[in-house]
């Protein structure tokens, strides 16, 4: 019954999820070559809001549990478990004072109103995971960005998003290069639970009334650490016993 049911309700989502993109393409557009970045940036957080209000509609909730205050005047790296796309509007709603830029798949950059206009034009690493010397290259400028501007880095080291909840073994090479580019920075390490569920029958039908959690543990100045390696197993161990499956 419940999947019946989520059949009619992921017809509705897809369509206000769409529209909502779609009216904010152009805000996002006039935002950046208008008013500038900052501008651009405002209205990227103010369409997560509306983009987690569309998942309302399935009955999702979300809960952001986060107990630090985080300092915005250094540079910030942000390291989560994979689930869904639904991991990603409440980390910019709820950080959007961080501003946060993600290192996304370089497909992501062409053919979605409004998502992939803010990947190209917000700060975004896009990285061809079929070429790794772009995706390098991709990242040391982006690790540039992020020192310049004291800006946030989003990583999901995973690679690929867990499709049942259980966390995946973190590909390194990403953080590796993030914490060698950007010494400074501290490390905010998140788990999320439940999204997965968001997406249990596949893309259509949506899964209904998941209860998405996330929980920010506290803040790690990397300059704490005397080696990378350890430094990662500490985040990835971190990450994984905050999470419930």
């Amino acid at each position: 019954m419940k999947k019946l049911l989520a059949y009619p309700l992921s017809i509705i989502f897809y369509l206000c999820f769409f529209i909502t993109l779609v009216i904010f393409h152009p805000i996002l557009w006039v935002s950046n070559n208008v008013f500038g970045k900052k501008a651009l940036q405002k209205n990227v957080t103010l369409l997560q809001f509306f983009l987690m209000r569309c998942y309302n509609i399935l009955g999702t909730r979300f809960t952001f549990n986060n107990p630090h205050i985080i300092d915005n005047n250094q540079p910030i790296i942000i390291v989560a478990n994979h689930q869904s796309i639904a991991d990603i509007p409440p980390i910019m709603w709820y950080m959007g004072k961080l501003n946060p830029k993600f290192i996304s798949k370089i497909e992501l950059g062409k053919g979605i109103p409004s998502v992939s206009y803010n990947l190209r034009h917000g700060g975004a690493a896009l990285i061809n995971r079929k070429n790794p010397r772009q995706s390098i290259t991709a990242l040391l400028d982006f690790s540039k960005r992020i020192v310049t501007t004291n800006g946030t880095a989003v990583i999901f080291p995973e690679g690929t998003r867990s499709k049942d909840g259980v966390p995946k073994t973190f590909q390194k090479r990403g953080l590796q290069i993030l914490f060698k580019t950007i010494p400074t920075a501290i490390v905010v390490p998140i788990s999320i639970n439940n999204s997965w569920k968001a997406v249990r029958y596949g893309k259509f039908p949506m899964g209904l009334g998941a209860h998405i959690t996330f929980t920010v543990h506290k803040p790690i100045k990397i300059s704490t650490f005397t080696d990378n390696e350890t430094l990662i197993e500490y985040i990835e161990t971190t990450i994984k016993n905050g999470i419930h499956h």
